[in-house]
């Protein structure tokens, strides 16, 4: 059953679940506009009357889950600035905003202080950025099948 966006019941569960995307596209940017992506596109989220309708065609999941694998592999060069740089903080801002800029917000700055805990406790960054990438799609996943 889609998510019907314009039914008053469901305002706090769906508000509750943009933040939590939001936190997702605060983790991994392009994560989280390919999990709504593709939650319209199977129907569970009813977009049709929104300007978003165009994340539920039969080709924008694709290009954004192309996106959001792209991101995984970037992430895990060593050039890679750091998520709280201006370029990076603004791209999950941005792409938080449709689903939560408090959620990428939180995301940002909460992932960024784990990520660099488990880093520290690892002696390396490579598995805190794996377990990173790991929650980022768990949680986008979690938190679409938890539509009302």
């Amino acid at each position: 059953m889609a998510v019907d966006l314009t039914d008053d019941n469901n305002m706090t569960t769906t508000l509750l679940l943009s933040v939590l995307i939001g936190v997702i596209a605060g983790l991994r940017s392009m994560t989280a506009p390919a999990a709504v992506s593709w939650a319209a596109r199977a129907g569970w989220l009813n977009l049709t009357a929104t300007g978003l309708a165009f994340l539920g065609s039969a080709i924008t999941p694709w290009i954004l889950t192309a996106l959001a694998l792209g991101e995984l592999v970037a992430d895990q060069l060593p050039t890679t600035p750091s998520r709280k740089a201006p370029v990076g903080f603004g791209a999950r801002i941005v792409t938080g905003a449709i689903a939560g800029a408090v959620g990428a917000v939180i995301g940002t700055l909460g992932g960024h202080a784990l990520r660099a805990r488990l880093a520290a406790g690892f002696g390396r960054d490579r598995p805190a950025a794996l377990i990173e990438d790991a929650v980022a799609i768990g949680g986008a996943l979690l938190i679409l099948t938890a539509l009302p």
